[in-house]
């Protein structure tokens, strides 16, 4: 599966790249806000995106709708921190595909993954 990490945090960038990676799968590109997300998107299309909800300018939701927006199809996976339960709610309403909870569980990971193949 060929992964878009989206993260304004390259430290969470990194550890997600690194779960990604070590599970088969590949990071094709990184961005760091919801419009950075849609641009690299067209750009890569990748399989899948994970997309952080919080993050400056553009935010994950803003970034999901302009890649639904371009592909209805489009995996996305939300990942936010504890307490975000709204934003999570609003996210599956727009067609999110799954979401997983920072700080991150790699077989949490693995599984969303997995899942979006199947």
């Amino acid at each position: 599966m060929r992964v878009l990490v989206v993260d304004d945090a390259a430290f969470m960038r990194t550890v997600l790249k690194g779960i990604i990676e070590k599970n088969g799968h590949e990071v094709v590109g990184e961005a760091t806000n919801g419009l950075d997300a849609a641009n690299k998107y067209k750009e890569l299309k990748p399989d899948l995106v994970t997309m952080d909800i919080t993050m400056p300018d553009y935010d994950g939701i803003a970034g999901l709708q302009l890649i639904k927006e371009y592909d209805k199809d489009a995996n996305i996976i939300m990942c936010s921190a504890m307490g975000q339960k709204s934003f999570v709610v609003e996210a599956i309403r727009l067609g999110a595909t799954d979401f997983i909870v920072k700080p991150f569980e790699e077989q949490r990971v693995v599984s969303a993954i997995n899942n979006v193949g199947s």
